[in-house]
């Protein structure tokens, strides 16, 4: 038995064009919504924005006053067509694709590691057949309700080399990172094959 190989992709720059959340919490609630929510928030998005330290607390705010006392399981069906449109709409990139499908073709796990919730991220990753997706998790009440609030930590810089090393668990592992922000860089330091993603595409594997 060889080496086991596995590939860590963050999800948003990375695998897509730009950012997912913001497009999606539009699908789901309605542009005007999400308008008038961020201009509630503003000065939390503003202090999320300038300082690391706030930008987990301002993203929970915003999906709290957008999502709090939605149902689940419809939430859950938006976040399948949702993860659909982006597989078929063309808001993907071709390089990092064709990437991820060469360590699928060279029976490597795949695993999406991305502070996106997994209402969407779930749903794509099996689209995309991955063998894993780590990723931000919404807190669902006893009555299937959202709450507003992250079950668990935001899967983001730090945060996403732990949940990663919960994953991968035992065992030496020869890993692959992909990520495109410094958010990844955690990541990628941790990866003995590490790719930062930028404008230029993604050369292919020799």
């Amino acid at each position: 038995m060889g080496e086991r190989v596995v590939a860590a992709f963050d999800v948003d720059g990375t695998l897509t064009r730009r950012d997912s959340l913001g497009p999606f919490l539009a699908y789901a609630c309605g542009r005007r919504a999400v308008i008038a929510a961020a201009a509630r928030l503003t000065p939390e998005l503003a202090r999320g924005a300038l300082r690391r330290d706030e930008r987990d607390r301002a993203k929970e705010r915003l999906i709290e006053a957008l999502l709090r006392d939605r149902d689940a399981t419809e939430l859950g069906e938006r976040g399948r067509r949702y993860a659909a449109g982006l597989h078929r709409d063309g808001r993907m990139r071709d390089d990092t694709l064709r990437r991820l499908a060469w360590h699928l073709a060279e029976g490597h796990d795949v695993v999406l590691v991305s502070a996106s919730p997994a209402v969407y991220l779930d749903p794509l990753g099996e689209a995309l057949g991955v063998t894993a997706v780590v990723s931000t998790r919404l807190e669902i009440d006893g009555s299937g309700r959202l709450t507003g609030r992250f079950d668990g930590p935001n899967v983001r810089g730090a945060e996403k080399v732990r949940r990663l090393l919960a994953w991968l668990g035992a065992g030496t592992v020869e890993l692959w990172a992909y990520g495109n922000s410094t958010d990844d860089e955690p990541m990628l330091a941790l990866a003995e094959f590490p790719h930062r993603i930028g404008r230029r595409p993604l050369p292919p594997v020799a």
